[in-house]
Parts: C-alpha cells; structure tokens; sequence
C-alpha cells in the first residue's frame, strides 16, 4: 500500500528504508542499554496494542531492526520505539538494531515523520511537536510545512491549540473534546474562562457551532463583564500572520473596517518582514501563472 506523502518522508533521513538495511550491520542491542528518544512527541502509547505486538515478538522474534544512535550512556531510540517497549514486554533481553547518527533536530524530525505516517499522534502531541521544531531548532513555518508534508494553515491550526487550557488540552489528548469543538475557545484570551465553557461542551455536548454561538454570546456580553474575547476566527488569523511573518501581530476588526497592525523592532527586521511578503507574493504569482500555461 502506498503511504500519504509526507515531505521528504522517511527516505530521505535513512540511508536506505527501514526493510532493507544493505550494507549495514544489524546488531543484537541490550535492551537494558536503550533509552527512549528524548524527542518522541508521542507521549501515550496504546497498552492493548502493546501487549499484542509482545505476543508476536514471543513468538516470531523482532522481524525489522529497529534505528538508534550511539550516546555516552548507551543508545537513544531513532525509530522503533514501540518494538522496543513491546520487546521488553516480551521479556527479551536483546533486539535487533542498526546504529546511525544523527543530530537531535533530525531526531525530532524523524519521530514527528514516523507518527504522523502511521497517524499515531493526536492533535495536542502533534502541536507540540510541530512547535519544538520552530522554536528549538530554528525551521520556519514554511519549512515545517515542506519537511512534514503539512500545508502551512494545518501547521498554524494546530500550533495554536497550545494556547488553551491545560486541561482543554488534555480533553483533546483523549478525544474528549474534538478540534471543531476546540477552535472557537482559541477566541478566549482567559483560560479560566476557556476552561468554564469547555466543562459545558462536556455537560451539554454542545456541537462546533453550539461552541461556535456560545463563544459569540460571550463576546457580545464581555464589554461589561471585562471579559477579552474575541471572534475565533480573528484570533486565529493573528496567530497564522504571526508564526508566517514571526512577529507579534493585531487585527482590529471594526464595524465597516478593520485593519492589520504588525511590530517590529529594527529596520532589519522590517526588511525581514517585507522580503517575507513579497517572496510570498511572488510565488502565488507564479503558481497562477503556471497554472494557466497548459
């Protein structure tokens, strides 16, 4: 079966696919000396299907080597953590392992690539992930975007979904609470508050668009109870104008207009800010052209 294509995918990070390790030395690993990777954005791991795979591997072995890299304490997991887990399930003391190297960005990336293909993470996991991967490690938002396989829109939605409460969060996490459910609370600056209308999606199993006409409900009466909430889909606009142009960004929506209000702190970061702009512009321009010449 053929996979979603996924950016570069798995390929480009492995020298040759997982199945077919030509050239390379597969080595039987002391369980005791595998660590987890430390930038596996997956944080729950199914127990049933756990305890599955280690009645397979009691029975046939581990058939696929799994990826580590050498650290100063022992290996760190590349790819393969479930056959890892599952093997000591098993009670195995060995597993079959090719060693690589690779810097803790390609680790990151690696793990965020192998989930998503076997679409193992949920959203908050994936938001996560996508975040550590602008933040620690550099990647702008379009080159999230090219690496994953993501569009830039999907990238920005997920991301923003950080900013609610942590335990909307955890709602999310355990499907609790849906995306569609999630994304007007986005227009609540207030966790508490956020928190307060999550419990009543709860209570009432509120729709998206119950969520939807609550929130908006709540912004018509927030001038005299102080509350800041905004329409969701303004705030989520200022969120994707800020991970694309990474500054601070304010949409005032008025009545008849509104308008679009971006910080910067230095001449270079202006030019920043333009050059991102136009680059974009050019490349739409482009893409339209292309379009039209068959």
């Amino acid at each position: 079966m053929t996979k979603r294509g996924l950016g570069r995918g798995l390929d480009a990070f492995f020298s040759a696919p997982e199945t077919s390790m030509e050239g390379e030395q597969v080595a039987e690993i002391n369980v005791a000396e595998i660590s987890a990777n430390p930038f596996q954005p997956r944080k729950v791991f199914d127990a049933e299907a756990l305890a599955e795979l280690s009645k397979s591997i009691t029975q046939y072995g581990v058939l696929q080597p799994i990826v580590l890299r050498k650290t100063v304490s022992g290996y760190q997991i590349v790819s393969g953590e479930r056959r890892w887990r599952a093997t000591q399930g098993a009670g195995k003391k060995t597993i079959p392992a090719v060693v690589r190297e690779y810097t803790d960005a390609e680790m990151t990336e690696i793990a965020l690539i192998e989930n998503l293909q076997r679409e193992n993470l949920n959203p908050i996991e994936e938001a996560y992930a996508f975040k550590k991967l602008m933040q620690e490690f550099g990647l702008t938002q379009e080159e999230v975007s090219h690496k994953i396989g993501r569009s830039r829109s999907h990238i920005a939605n997920i991301i923003r979904l950080t900013n609610l409460h942590p335990e909307i969060q955890e709602y999310i996490s355990h499907g609790a609470i849906n995306m569609g459910q999630a994304k007007p609370l986005l227009g609540i600056e207030d966790q508490e508050l956020q928190l307060k209308l999550a419990m009543q999606i709860l209570d009432d199993d509120l729709t998206s668009r119950d969520v939807e006409e609550l929130v908006r409900t709540k912004g018509k009466n927030s001038k005299t109870k102080g509350e800041n909430i905004k329409e969701y889909y303004i705030s989520e606009a200022e969120d994707r104008l800020k991970l694309f142009f990474g500054s601070q960004v304010r949409i005032k929506h008025g009545k008849n207009k509104g308008k679009i209000e971006i910080d910067y702190t230095s001449q270079a970061e202006l030019e920043r800010i333009v050059e991102t702009l136009v680059e974009d512009i050019e490349k739409h321009k482009m893409l339209t052209v292309n379009s039209l010449v068959v």
